[in-house]
This record gives C-alpha cells, sequence and structure tokens, in this order.
C-alpha cells in the first residue's frame, strides 16, 4: 500500500503524526501537509502565487498553501506514483454536519477524491487532542477495514470520533450529515489604530440532529462514519425548475 496523508492543522500537528505512525503499518506513507494552521479553507485552491513544498526533518512535506493545495500537488508532480489512499486528519475538532462544506481537513481528503483516489477524512470530535491514541487506533481499524473489505469504485469517507478513553471499542454508525443553525454573530473589535476588526463568530448548534445523523451517533458515544459525495445538484427541484423556466 501507498498512502498519502495530509491535513488541514499543519505539518506540526500532533493529529498528523498520530495519523502517520498507523498508516505506516499498512504500507509506505508520504506526507505532505500545510506548513501553518489552514482551518475553515474548504476546497480553495492558490490560483496567484506559486506554491513551495519545504522537507522537514522528520520526512514530512510542507507546502505554504492550503490543504487541497497540498493533495493536488502531491497527486500531479510531486509523488513519483499515485498513492492507494488518501487519509486527512486527525483533525482537532469535530467536521459534522454544515462543517463539511468549511472543513480543510475533508477537502483534503476530498481532492484525493476528485482523482479518482479513495479517501478518508478523520476528526476528534472534542478539541485539545484528548485521547488522541483512542482516535489513532478508530482511524487504524476503519483503514484495516476498507483495505480488508474495500467499497466499490472511488469513495469519500468522513469519520467523526468522540475523544473517549474508549473510543476504540465504540460501536461504529453509518451516518448522514446534520445540519446546524446559522452561525453566531460576527465578533467586533477595535484594533490600536482604530479600525473596527472582524472575528467570525462561532457555529451554530446542530438543528438537525436527529437518529441517523452524525451529531446524533457522536451525541450517543457513537463513532460517526459518512459517506459524501460531491455532487450538489438538487435533483427532487429539477422538476420544478425545468416549470419555473418554461415560457408562459
Amino acid at each position: 500500500m501507498h498512502i498519502l496523508v495530509a491535513n488541514d492543522d499543519g505539518y506540526l500537528a500532533p493529529g498528523l503524526a498520530a495519523l502517520v505512525e498507523v498508516c505506516r503499518s499498512f504500507g509506505t506513507v508520504d506526507v505532505v501537509a500545510p506548513e501553518q494552521n489552514a482551518s475553515g479553507t474548504s476546497n480553495a485552491l492558490t490560483l496567484q502565487r506559486p506554491l513551495s513544498v519545504y522537507t522537514a526533518a522528520n520526512g514530512f512535506h510542507y507546502v505554504n498553501g492550503t490543504p487541497s493545495d497540498c493533495v493536488h500537488v502531491a497527486l500531479t508532480g510531486l509523488l513519483p506514483r499515485r498513492p492507494d489512499l488518501v487519509v486527512s486528519g486527525i483533525n482537532n475538532g469535530a467536521n459534522m454536519g454544515d462543517d463539511t462544506l468549511y472543513s480543510g481537513t475533508v477537502a483534503a481528503a476530498m481532492e484525493g477524491y476528485l482523482f479518482g483516489v479513495p479517501a478518508i477524512a478523520f476528526s476528534l470530535v472534542e478539541k485539545g487532542w484528548q485521547h488522541l491514541d483512542a482516535a489513532a487506533e478508530v482511524a487504524r481499524a476503519v483503514i484495516a477495514q476498507v483495505l480488508h473489505t474495500p467499497p466499490a469504485g472511488a469513495w469519500l469517507l468522513n469519520v467523526n470520533v468522540p475523544a473517549r478513553a474508549d473510543a476504540a471499542r465504540l460501536p461504529r454508525r453509518i451516518t448522514r450529515l446534520g445540519r446546524r443553525h446559522a452561525s453566531e454573530p460576527v465578533i467586533r473589535q477595535t484594533s490600536p489604530r482604530g479600525e473596527t476588526l472582524y472575528w467570525i463568530g462561532p457555529a451554530g448548534d446542530a438543528r438537525e440532529a436527529g437518529e441517523g445523523t452524525d451529531f446524533h451517533a457522536v451525541a450517543q458515544g457513537q463513532v460517526s462514519l459518512t459517506p459524501l459525495q460531491v455532487d450538489l445538484t438538487d435533483h427532487a427541484a429539477l422538476p420544478a425548475w425545468q416549470h419555473w423556466v418554461q415560457p408562459r
């Protein structure tokens, strides 16, 4: 196996190191991660300037760009051969519901998926890296299972692990994405020069968190595994839009 590992917390993040150690038990590993924390960058690619790739003392490659940049550069020129699997994480915090649209962790995995490489994003639900070792064991089990019984075709899996010492023994549930309420208002501050500054407000609370959602699974002490796709088409609404566009 040849596995590409990326993340959005940066190449020095503990979650990345933990995931790399897990992946090394399955084969050869290449690491291409952002130079700095790039959380919330979604699927952004850097197009207005060139990217630089550096190599850390531990052999990790790091890029002065986004998580998607890292995987894109890796797959289109940096790596000598195509990986069999792309994994991203382990993220410092959950990526559930609407979070997946903003998540750099999910975006890094999605970039692999867009190139036809199976991919998994791993996130530790609570921030602070508590019980990271247990989350790494969950990642090991999930990777082992998909390698032993691969899903058909290209696939993208979003995994959220409760920060618990017994995480590796928790049941794993296939879930759908929940929904959040709108985010909290921006936070205004004044700079020393009298300028008004705006910080993006905290994410909203869970709004659709019923049974079957990722929010519900982790609230029940379960590991959430959500298959994702890229098609954003509102298929159910297509007939109504076709009617709307017809001349009257």
